[in-house]
């Protein structure tokens, strides 16, 4: 995974949530922008305390190249 393709996702406008899944089978759901830094050889996840994006909880740090594939969420229609 190159951080261009990360940056796709992130960057989109509108933004849609996505689903990392790392070559161990382990996801992490992006749900807002803010909660990924992309770097050239790996990425910060956060996870936020509450609703606000302003102050994380903790950060996961991934490899790019252990990263096996990003794909949209479904989003649930209410």
């Amino acid at each position: 995974m190159t951080s261009q393709e990360v940056l796709n996702y992130v960057q989109a406008a509108p933004f849609r949530p996505f689903r990392i899944r790392m070559n161990s089978g382990r996801t992490f759901d992006i749900h807002h922008p803010e909660m990924v830094r992309v770097g050239r050889r790996d990425l910060l996840v956060f996870t936020f305390v509450g609703d606000s994006p302003e102050v994380y909880d903790r950060w996961e740090n991934l490899s790019l190249i252990l990263i096996e594939s990003l794909s949209p969420l479904e989003v649930s229609v209410a």
